[in-house]
């Protein structure tokens, strides 16, 4: 499914090719690793995981753009890379329960964290997944010093429901319940979607 979602502050965009160059730069810095639990990958890496999330039917990932970056217009399907601040993904592989989600963001650029936008790109992509995909649960995994993105999804109402000390990653969970997917709802009712 390739679609946009315009928010108030940010606007959602599939992950394209384009995208790459500057998404495997800020995947080199170590501290973005350690946020994210990732390796660091060469950029022909990059671009094969880039074809792979984009094919596998169990992730959605869009890439964040700061409305207030963006040169011009928005233009659906144009990547738009000068706006590029960071991504927003859910991963459908919970193999019990194909309507529960694991949800990620992470805002790479320093100039753009404490703005918001990392709140609205969660809620925005919670509201195309419930609306999409049927999702009831949304689950998130961070490491336990992470404090920011703690905080962050404790604020959305996410409990958290387990620690691991050898992973060293504490476990959020939010259920949807009929209040919140009508708030999610009304959310997306107001933004724009482009498909």
């Amino acid at each position: 499914m390739s679609a946009s979602v315009v928010g108030e502050k940010v606007i959602l965009v599939p992950y394209m090719k384009e995208h790459v160059p500057r998404y495997h730069v800020w995947m080199q810095d170590p501290a973005i690793l350690q946020a994210t639990a990732s390796e660091p990958l060469t950029l022909d890496q990059e671009y094969e995981m880039q074809l792979s999330w984009v094919q596998d039917p169990l992730k959605q990932t869009f890439i964040v753009l700061d409305k207030e970056l963006v040169v011009g217009e928005f233009i659906h399907g144009e990547p738009h890379t000068e706006a590029m601040v960071g991504d927003v993904n859910i991963f459908m592989n919970d193999l019990d329960d194909a309507q529960v989600a694991e949800v990620e963001i992470m805002i790479a650029e320093p100039k753009s964290r404490g703005k918001g936008l990392a709140k609205e790109s969660i809620l925005l992509m919670m509201a195309f997944a419930v609306k999409n995909f049927g999702i009831h649960n949304f689950r998130a995994k961070i490491g336990e010093s992470n404090e920011a993105s703690l905080n962050l999804f404790k604020k959305l109402g996410f409990m958290e429901t387990s620690c691991s000390e050898i992973f060293k990653e504490v476990t959020l969970e939010l259920a949807i319940r009929e209040s919140k997917r009508e708030e999610l709802h009304q959310l997306f009712g107001n933004v724009v979607t482009h498909f």
